[in-house]
Formats: C-alpha cells, sequence, structure tokens
C-alpha cells in the first residue's frame, strides 16, 4: 500500500484514482479533500494535465456526511510533547455549499477550546469562523495562513483551498523526484487572489498511482515556508486511509503531528 499524502490535515486522505476518470461535477460543493480513501488505481499520469490532477482530487471528496476524530500534537525536535489537543471534524457536501465543524478540547477532556466552522459556495473562497471559548460571538479569521492553537497547522491546511486554483503547472525540473520512494510529478499551483506570504503551494504526486505524496507552501520568496506529509495508513471500516500525518514549519524546532482515530459515516 503506498503511503499517500492526505488532503484534510485534521485526519484526512486524498486518494486520488485514475486520472480523468471521474467528470468534474457541476457546482462542486467545496470543502477539505477529506477521507477520499487511498485505493488509487495504477496509472500513468504523463498524460495529464495539471489542472486535471487537481480535478481528480477534487472528485474523490466524499459525498456522504462523516465524522472523524482524533489528536492534534505539538512537539519539539526532541520528540517532547509542548501541547495536545483532541478533535472532532464534521463534514457536510450539498449542493449550494460545503461545511465543516471541528470541536477542539485539551487531549483527553471533554470541555471544548474552540468551535470553527468552515463554509464554501462554489466559486468563492471558504469562510472561517472560529469560535473560542468563553466568548459569545464568533470571529472571522482573516488570513487562511493564521496557525491553529500555536500548532505548525494553518487554516489553508485545513481547507485545503489549493486544490480549487486554476493556476497550476508542472514543475519539469523536479520531474521524477521521490517522496517515501515515490517518483512524482511535481505541480506548482498558485492562487487565484493574492495571499500575504504566500506565493504558491508545492504538489508531489505519485507517478504510479496518482497519489498526492506531499505538499509545500512557498513565501512571496519563492522559498517553502511549510511542508505536509502523510507517514502511516490505517483501515477503517474496510477503507484505507492515512492515520498519522506530519505538519513542519521549516525553520522552526518543532513540528505538528495529526492523527485520526476513528471515522463514521452520518444520516444524511
Amino acid at each position: 500500500m503506498t503511503r499517500s499524502f492526505t488532503s484534510a490535515i485534521i485526519g484526512a486522505a486524498v486518494a486520488v484514482q485514475c486520472l480523468g476518470e471521474v467528470p468534474e461535477p457541476p457546482n462542486e460543493p467545496v470543502e477539505p479533500p477529506a477521507v477520499a480513501f487511498a485505493r488509487a488505481k495504477p496509472k500513468i499520469i504523463e498524460e495529464a494535465t495539471a489542472p486535471e490532477v487537481l480535478m481528480a482530487c477534487r472528485s474523490m471528496l466524499p459525498v456522504r456526511p462523516v465524522a472523524l476524530n482524533g489528536s492534534i500534537i505539538l512537539r519539539n525536535r526532541r520528540g517532547i510533547v509542548q501541547s495536545e489537543h483532541d478533535y472532532r471534524l464534521v463534514m457536510r457536501r450539498r449542493p449550494d455549499v460545503s461545511l465543516m465543524t471541528i470541536h477542539l478540547s485539551p487531549r483527553g477532556k471533554t470541555n471544548v477550546t474552540a468551535s470553527v466552522t468552515i463554509s464554501r459556495r462554489a466559486g468563492k473562497r471558504p469562510t472561517i469562523r472560529l469560535a473560542r471559548a468563553g466568548s459569545a460571538d464568533a470571529e472571522v479569521v482573516d488570513s487562511p495562513l493564521e496557525r491553529v492553537l500555536g500548532t505548525d497547522v494553518t487554516w489553508l491546511d485545513l481547507t485545503f483551498d489549493f486544490l480549487w486554483w486554476t493556476n497550476a503547472s508542472y514543475e519539469a525540473e523536479r520531474e521524477g523526484e521521490s517522496v517515501h520512494g515515490q517518483k512524482c510529478r511535481v505541480i506548482l499551483v498558485k492562487p487565484d487572489a493574492e495571499i500575504k506570504g504566500l506565493s504558491a503551494v508545492r504538489l508531489w504526486v505519485d507517478k504510479k498511482t496518482g497519489c498526492l505524496m506531499q505538499a509545500e507552501q512557498v513565501d512571496a520568496d519563492g522559498k517553502p515556508i511549510r511542508r505536509l506529509w502523510g507517514t502511516r495508513v490505517k483501515k477503517f471500516d474496510g477503507k484505507w486511509m492515512v492515520s498519522v500525518l506530519e505538519v513542519e514549519t521549516l525553520g522552526e524546532r518543532h513540528r505538528t503531528k495529526i492523527t485520526v482515530d476513528g471515522l463514521n459515516e452520518l444520516d444524511e
């Protein structure tokens, strides 16, 4: 089983099946590429354009409502834990809007530290509303690069909005780079509207399976600033998905691990 990078950082996985096999749905609801299970079919992807690869990622998003639970763990370079949070994530896709709700609490506790609602309508950027414990009103998060609970995870990591950006191209000079021993094609995708401090996101896609193996955010000077990758896969209810992810802010002396401990489908 190839270790694929996951597209929804709070415990979700993108598995890109045969590129071009699934047509682009009309007015597709938008949500983080979560819980598209890792059952990719081998295919040579040299024939696919970079936008077609992104389209395949979006096409594999779950249609039925799902809930995930797990943990977000910030630790230093020595592996010493700095902070731990549990999460419960619920995703629902609708014809007009997609919704993702995340409840965050201290590890092993039931009291909620913060609740986040991320919504997006077709053709528009996500709206992120953060409600902190003890606050009566939810605040709108202005920048997708803001950190979540002081970890390496950002709101862009959660929304994976870059899969809907239209300016995508292959980086020919990086052709054949490997991630976890898998030769990849490398795609550079640029935001449709300016994001201060970010010029692009770089993606590594497995040549054999079409799986997204790794991603990194690039700053205005073209330097990588954050990297994300999957390290472990697990079977949930008969379906394979990435169960452990790592998020690293380059140049800082810490790293954030995200685990998926459970998954279940919800009623419509």
